[in-house]
């Protein structure tokens, strides 16, 4: 992608108060953000979130939230509907890159934007399936139990395995957000999985869930169907980790939307075999 701002656009960093816009527009997308995303979002990265404006009024958004010396991610990525086709976007996308610098980016892109995305560089790695449904009637396992203050460090060390990069800063924020549930499972003194589930525009998220193996997983996400009592949920789970595709279909899920996870270089080798769920489509 590449071209010149168009003459009437100014883009500047956002700030937290600026939040509500770039959630509103993406619920109006039907990603369905969680309803306290933004405070952990700004606190990986708070100069990483980006707005257009003519005249004052936001017309398009990108994020780009740095992890680190080596990776970033990028998300947000929106215009306003009336406004489209007119430039603004890829003119805040290509500012808001630059923040990014040298280090590998990552995104999940959805399916009518993937051409654009390769045409700047980015290469899909695998896709990401989102299933939706009630959640299972289910009793709170046995080994499951909130995280406390205690698991903190451990799951900090657990998560940046999971991961192309390390995100204490969003993650101390994330576990303990407004609404936010977050459980541990541990096997033998050690962590085995953890996961957490948010409160969203519409019903309830669950991201990250992140384990050892599928009966770790399945604990980990039957205590948080205990949490939701029958409520709607939705399960962002990345396609090659079958046993976590299996995981959701045999929770009585459904797929509703899919992204594809693209980077525009290598990232460092992870456990991408403990990821059940992914964190968030915006922040990875």
């Amino acid at each position: 992608m590449s071209s010149s701002a168009p003459a009437d656009l100014v883009v500047t960093r956002a700030t937290l108060d600026d939040w509500p816009v770039i959630s509103g527009w993406a619920a109006d997308e039907g990603w369905n953000p969680g309803l306290a995303d933004g405070a952990a979002f700004f606190a990986q990265d708070p100069r990483g979130f980006f707005l257009g404006r003519i005249d004052g009024e936001p017309v398009s958004a990108v994020s780009v939230v740095t992890y680190g010396a080596d990776y970033a991610f990028l998300g947000c990525y929106l215009v306003r509907p009336d406004l489209r086709g007119r430039g603004h976007g890829l003119a805040t996308w290509n500012h808001a890159l630059a923040h990014a610098g040298s280090r590998t980016v990552g995104l999940d892109g959805v399916v009518a934007q993937q051409d654009n995305y390769r045409r700047s560089g980015f290469a899909p790695a695998h896709r990401t399936v989102r299933f939706t449904g009630t959640a299972p009637a289910a009793d709170a396992p046995a080994g499951v139990r909130p995280v406390g203050p205690g698991d903190l460090d451990e799951i900090l060390a657990y998560d940046a395995a999971c991961l192309p990069a390390d995100r204490p800063r969003f993650l101390t924020a994330w576990l303990t957000g407004a609404g936010h549930r977050a459980v541990v499972r541990r096997t033998g003194g050690r962590v085995s999985g953890y996961a957490v589930l948010r409160p969203a525009r519409e019903g309830l998220r669950v991201g990250p869930l992140f384990a050892d193996g599928a009966d770790d997983a399945r604990a980990l996400l039957a205590a948080l169907a205990a949490e939701a009592s029958g409520a709607e949920i939705a399960v962002d789970v990345p396609e090659p980790n079958k046993a976590a595709m299996a995981l959701a279909e045999d929770a009585g899920l459904t797929p509703s939307f899919e992204t594809a996870r693209m980077y525009t270089g290598p990232v460092r080798p992870h456990a991408e075999d403990r990821v059940y769920a992914v964190t968030t489509l915006e922040l990875g």
